[in-house]
């Protein structure tokens, strides 16, 4: 079982990896993973494990922890989160301004007492939070960004109180009052522009709750009534005013209207809805009044798997983040040493002890460890949550990293790269058979099928009128067809390779066969099974139009550098006709599924960073065997489980965006990272060689991180380059079935 906890007191990477630790110690629990920028806890546990252990295990090691169930919105009545910030400036302004008027020849100096009574308030009042954070560190054997903090200001701060105490009457030495003060109030100010930056970063998590309307006008027994959403249950008529949200997932059972699903799609045009038109809970409604049968409410709605998805995706860990915290685990301790070097360094040199410390203390505030804890959350934080606005569903952070590095993108041909509705084009009965009775057979067979050539075929049959026998122990034919008992006798309907397996000659429809599939049609033969062998009963060819999109995110993928390839369980010459369409260069026809998943293999283990695209259960293997499994939302709940990444729309374009947001998220968290380490590998040497003083390193501090975080922000401006959102039309004339 999984467990979500609310940490509270974490400030740097150092925390987020104690608190691990401290939750793994726990008895039964089997992994945990702490996300500095969700301040969230996952934990994966046996039933067993009570939640007052977590809980205690947490606390042990100096902080917060609680059921996110339990998570309260802060009170009206607490002060705002910036008043540290501004008590802090308040008193620290009168410390630093006579250092800055100084520069222009003007002396203002404080008194020695006063400057004493300025920065104290600051140093115990506001710090306390280092203190307490940081004796609690310490105390665990390990080290943080507040342990650096309280080290480095109580260092400027006690070096200050000596001299003043030491030179009472004898005149005024120069005092590091305002570097303690002004350290202690960049980092507050940084700490407080770091938390509205990351709130941004849940922007998108808010607006999908922010959907999800609290109650719903139910009809019942002719009467509507205004219900709690938890109260409505599956079945119910749920009624939808114009410029209401849709409550639930359900059925349009009557009325007209189009319905903005925007927010949960990305699809940018209102959509029109009518009778038997699935709509989706929290959709907005147009224009009309729409009766909804409701199918799904609460945690099985499409707007709250969504949500549980984006939330999933942003508390994970990117595996590059592995790396970054094994950096942190040794930062504290080594930025210690260094420290110590650095006071006893400049004591070996023959300078006074006075500037060694201050020295050393630069180094303590300068390399602080937030930056590098926050640069691969955050950008996978805004990178998933825009993706998610542009309806493109990433399960976890790895997907999300490995999409940028893929070569290859597998495409599966129906329903991925085809319109999906294919329809019966011709009719070619054996000898001997009717024209209907070769459509009735058909039919009859295909109502125990959800295939989308059985459709076709049962709509040909109904438009006809065609009275349809009952199907019995109807089995599937994997990768071949189905088979049913109809009228006594056993009937399969299939592709070629079943032809040949049941060793059944085409003879002289074979020919008929030859030229519908040069023309790009699909063939399925009808056989009539007795004892050993079979007979032939005719053949239906169908048709199915291409994607107007399909066109356009080929190209752009190939404008990428990236290669395609098509796989499909077609004949060869509806793959080859859609494949010289779009500008596929390699495709493979007749593949079972099995086949599609070892295609996949053989590309990865040639060096491919391979994503596969796919709607379908019989492309859930190759999903699986894929770098990253890339599933349309129009498809099958297989496939979208199998998958990492989710289409919420059949716009093949949105596998060019999400790679290309792929690269963009990951290309945020290198520069978060080169950031975060530069101002380390900067501003270390520079503050141990003298060059550094402690104010200006407190802002070089406070300013790393912001400037990570802002930096990830810039993702929220990213725009399809493919410009998806038009509507998915046939690239060829609506077809018909003939008689």
């Amino acid at each position: 079982m999984n467990i979500e906890l609310v940490i509270t007191g974490m400030t740097c990477a150092s925390c987020a990896m104690r608190v691990e630790k401290a939750l793994r110690k726990v008895p039964g629990v089997d992994s945990a993973s702490v996300n500095l920028a969700t301040e969230h806890a996952t934990v994966r546990a046996q039933a067993s494990v009570p939640m007052a252990a977590l809980k205690a295990a947490v606390e042990k090691v100096g902080y917060g922890a609680r059921a996110i169930e339990d998570a309260t919105p802060q009170s009206a009545g607490r002060l705002p989160a910036w008043w540290p910030v501004a008590a802090g400036a308040a008193l620290s302004l009168p410390l630093v301004a006579p250092m800055l008027l100084q520069l222009f020849g003007i002396d203002l100096m404080l008194p020695g007492w006063l400057q004493f009574v300025l920065a104290t308030p600051v140093q115990f009042g506001l710090g306390a939070r280092f203190y307490k954070a940081g004796w609690n560190a310490a105390r665990a054997g390990s080290g943080n960004m507040d342990l650096l903090v309280a080290l480095g200001t109580s260092a400027a701060y006690g070096l200050s109180v000596y001299l003043l105490v030491r030179h009472t009457g004898h005149g005024m030495p120069h005092l590091y009052f305002e570097a303690s003060a002004a350290v202690i109030t960049l980092v507050l100010l940084g700490k407080w522009l770091e938390g509205r930056a990351k709130r941004q970063t849940t922007d998108a998590i808010r607006a999908l709750n922010a959907l999800r309307p609290a109650t719903a006008r139910v009809r019942r027994d002719g009467i509507d009534l205004d219900l709690p959403v938890v109260q409505v249950v599956v079945g119910d008529l749920v009624v939808v005013r114009p410029g209401e949200h849709v409550a639930v997932d359900g059925e349009v059972s009557d009325g007209r209207s189009h319905v903005d699903e925007s927010l949960i799609t990305g699809e940018s045009l209102p959509v029109a809805k009518s009778v038997g038109d699935k709509v989706t809970g929290g959709s907005l409604n147009g224009e009309g009044l729409l009766l909804v049968r409701t199918l799904a409410i609460g945690a099985e709605t499409l707007l709250a798997r969504i949500t549980r998805m984006v939330e999933s995706a942003q508390a994970a860990k990117a595996p590059i983040q592995r790396s970054v915290d094994r950096v942190s685990a040794v930062f504290v301790p080594v930025v210690l040493a260094i420290a110590l070097l650095t006071f006893l360094v400049w004591l070996g040199v023959g300078s006074d002890w006075e500037r060694a410390v201050v020295n050393a203390v630069a180094v303590l505030v300068i390399a602080c460890p937030c930056a590098l804890g926050l640069a691969t959350p955050t950008a996978i934080m805004v990178g998933t949550g825009t993706a998610a606005r542009r309806g493109i569903l990433i399960r976890d952070a790895q997907a999300l990293e490995l999409a940028h590095a893929v070569t290859t993108v597998v495409f599966d041909k129906t329903g991925t790269l085809t319109v999906g509705r294919p329809a019966l084009v011709a009719i070619e009965p054996a000898g001997g058979v009717a024209r209907d009775e070769l459509l009735r057979l058909a039919a009859a067979l295909q109502t125990t099928s959800e295939h989308p050539l059985a459709h076709a075929v049962l709509d040909a049959a109904h438009a006809q009128r065609l009275a349809l026998p009952a199907a019995h122990d109807a089995r599937a034919l994997p990768g071949r067809g189905l088979e049913a008992k109809v009228q006594g006798d056993v009937l399969a309907l299939g592709s070629s390779r079943l032809l040949h397996e049941l060793g059944t000659d085409a003879d002289a429809l074979a020919s008929h066969a030859q030229r519908l599939e040069a023309q790009g049609r699909t063939i399925a033969w009808l056989v009539r099974r007795r004892g050993d062998g079979a007979e032939l009963l005719g053949l239906l060819a169908f048709g199915d139009g291409v994607k107007a999109e399909a066109r356009e995110a080929v190209a752009h993928l190939h404008g990428l550098g990236i290669k395609t390839l098509m796989l499909t369980g077609d004949n060869r010459g509806s793959a080859q006709a859609v494949a010289q369409a779009l500008g596929i260069g390699e495709w493979r026809a007749d593949v079972l599924p099995a086949d599609k998943a070892a295609a996949v293999r053989e590309l990865r283990a040639a060096g491919a960073v391979v994503a596969m695209v796919g709607d379908g259960i019989n492309d859930a293997p190759a999903l699986a065997a894929a770098d990253v499994g890339i599933a349309m939302s129009t498809g099958t709940d297989v496939a979208m489980e199998t998958a990492g990444i989710t289409l919420m729309r059949g716009d093949p374009r949105l596998v060019a965006d999400a790679l290309d947001l792929s690269r963009r998220t990951v290309a945020k968290i290198r520069q978060g990272l080169f950031w975060a380490f530069a101002y380390n590998v900067l501003g270390i040497p520079l503050a141990a060689l003298g060059l550094l003083n402690p104010v200006i390193a407190g802002a070089a501090m406070a300013l790393s991180s912001v400037s990570v975080v802002t930096n990830a922000l810039l993702l929220r401006r990213w725009r399809s380059p493919t410009q998806a959102g038009a509507e998915a039309v046939p690239a060829e004339p609506e077809l018909t079935a003939t008689a």
